[in-house]
């Protein structure tokens, strides 16, 4: 491996010393905060369709997802501008980029919008959002580096006419395609539409019942990167740790962090750690797909390596599970973090149905037992991760599990159930379950997780190690836009020198 050296690495050295130095002053984990998302200025139109297909009650579920889209937009003249073309047989435009100035009358309009319930001309739809809602006549803005074009296509059937050119000719243009398809959709018009990657703009759900939860994936997608920590644009007591988009509160070594997310308390606790049993059992299902399966792996190793894993203090057994159930290893069989992940690492996938209630019953009559390695007196730790509907009942084994004292989460992704989430829940539910629309994102979940099945007796000490990690985080990003900076200025001065 070569070293870098000389005067330019020098110069580069001096300049990110700083950003290195990590405060031994922060020990606590940050509790996250609301989302506080600036949005670049957009012009901004949805083509929805409402063909004969798409059911009334369906179309109120789309105009809620709308909604909650443009809840998380900066609206206005100078920032983001939203148009909607409606379609079926032929094209409505509902309202045009420059009709609405303010969010609260794009939701009332919005609101107001019926489905037209005949054929489905989608590429004419998008000839017409291309050509016409995003011109200059109905408020579209001259394209340029500061104002991003975007056109997002919801719709659930095959299209009567072709897509493909007129979608090639936008993203040619400059124009950010989106494509979310429900049901019975035609994938492969999704992928004719969306720009690249495609795994970013490409989006599928199998009913109009949970379109509602790609929201965040467009909330997030519209959000710039802005260090809020920097601008003052937060409420932390003490310490103020940036992420993109938003930022979580921690404080100061001997503080422990309160329940409101920004105030610190005088940290007070005893030493030792306690003894927990944790299991996770993982849907091994045929909708997961292998490789969001290695992202579920993934998933649990990060949850691993925040455990104090040892005969005393963390065990770790691992089911999994889809039409049948199959137990990966049981408690106690592994004892360091390294063993436990190699085997999850080594995990197979079932690709078979989804048996969750099953699984749940598994647990109680053979995970939690002391024949499979459970101790007496140790927490018990349940984390149950699902991407669907189970095919078979999970109420009775649900209540159980929690009736017998195990803490029980319930992690979802995709079009997992929402209220099977709850079910599976402990309380407080809101603590206990989570939900992503991606698997890409569960390590933010995966974070979230960490600090709430930490058993130390100790808040301060269990939370040192997370807070120190979220700082360091927050220290690389703050690098990284450094280096980026420096980039920019060694180019310039190249430039200057040719």
């Amino acid at each position: 491996m070569k070293v870098a050296s000389g005067p330019g690495f020098a110069l580069c050295s001096l300049l990110l010393l700083p950003l290195l130095q990590v405060p031994d002053s922060l020990s606590l984990a940050p509790e996250p905060r609301g989302h506080l998302c600036r949005t670049r200025p957009t012009d901004l139109v949805f083509v929805v369709d409402s063909s004969r297909s798409v059911r009334p009650v369906e179309f109120e579920k789309v105009k809620v997802f709308l909604s909650q889209v443009i809840e998380s937009l900066d609206v206005g003249p100078n920032a983001t501008r939203v148009g909607l073309v409606n379609y079926a047989s032929t094209v409505k435009p509902e309202f045009p980029l420059r009709a609405h100035g303010s969010k609260a009358s794009l939701l009332q309009a919005v609101r107001r919008i019926q489905p037209l319930s005949t054929g489905t001309m989608t590429g004419l739809a998008l000839q017409f959002a291309i050509t016409k809602a995003l011109s200059d006549a109905e408020g579209g803005r001259t394209r340029s580096p500061d104002i991003s074009k975007v056109v997002i296509v919801v719709t659930d059937g095959r299209p009567q006419d072709s897509v493909r050119d007129v979608s090639a000719r936008a993203r040619a243009s400059g124009i950010e395609l989106f494509a979310i398809g429900v049901g019975r959709v035609d994938k492969a018009t999704l992928r004719q539409i969306a720009s690249e990657p495609q795994d970013e703009h490409v989006d599928y759900v199998e009913s109009y019942n949970v379109i509602e939860k790609l929201a965040k994936k467009f909330q997030e997608a519209f959000c710039v990167v802005s260090d809020l920590c920097a601008t003052g644009d937060h409420d932390c007591e003490q310490v103020c740790v940036s992420s993109p988009g938003s930022y979580t509160c921690a404080c100061h070594e001997g503080f422990t962090l309160n329940s409101d997310g920004k105030t610190c308390n005088v940290c007070r606790g005893g030493g030792s750690g306690s003894a927990t049993d944790l299991v996770f059992l993982i849907d091994g299902s045929k909708s997961v797909r292998p490789e969001n399966f290695e992202l579920v792996k993934k998933f649990i190793n990060q949850i691993v390596d925040t455990l104090d894993v040892s005969d005393r203090l963390a065990q770790v057994g691992l089911v999994q599970y889809s039409s049948s159930v199959r137990q990966e290893f049981p408690l106690g069989r592994f004892h360091t973090k390294k063993d436990i992940k190699a085997a999850v690492r080594n995990m197979s996938y079932m690709e078979k149905g989804t048996m969750t209630g099953a699984a749940l019953k598994y647990l109680i009559d053979n995970s939690f037992t002391v024949s499979s390695g459970a101790r007496p007196g140790a927490q018990k730790v349940g984390i149950v991760f699902t991407d669907g509907r189970s095919q078979d009942y999970i109420n009775d084994a649900a209540r159980k599990a929690k009736d017998l004292g195990f803490k029980m989460f319930a992690v979802g992704v995709g079009n997992a159930v929402e209220d099977e989430l709850r079910e599976i829940a402990s309380e407080p539910v809101a603590d206990h379950y989570f939900y992503t629309a991606d698997f890409k994102t569960i390590n933010q979940i995966g974070k979230k997780l960490q600090k709430k099945i930490c058993v130390e007796e100790d808040p301060c000490a269990c939370e040192s190690i997370l807070g120190f990690e979220a700082k360091v985080e927050g220290l690389l990003q703050a690098l990284t836009r450094k280096l980026e900076a420096v980039s920019k200025r060694l180019a310039v001065l190249e430039n200057r020198i040719d």
